[in-house]
């Protein structure tokens, strides 16, 4: 269990390709968990469902636009390290 609260070691370019196809899948996943709520959404009668699956829509939302800001950053920051060593 200590070893989940150790600092990490610097990070490699091999780990943030990782890292962006990391973030690909979870865009991924998020996306899926948008259209899941959406089609729940469509089909719930109950006030109460139809209140939770809006919670569930804004929510998937707004992590799908955390995960695509990061996966911008970190695209952006792999690009301009390539452009600085031509």
């Amino acid at each position: 269990m200590a070893g989940l609260f150790s600092k990490t070691k610097k990070r490699k370019k091999a780990d943030i390709h990782l890292d962006l196809s990391g973030l690909l899948r979870q865009l991924d996943q998020t996306k899926e968990e948008i259209d899941a709520a959406r089609n729940h959404f469509e089909q719930a009668v109950d006030p109460t469902l139809i209140d939770c699956y809006i919670y569930e829509i804004n929510a998937a939302q707004l992590r799908y636009q955390f995960l695509l800001r990061h996966f911008k950053a970190m695209e952006n920051g792999r690009f301009a390290g390539m452009m600085h060593k031509q």
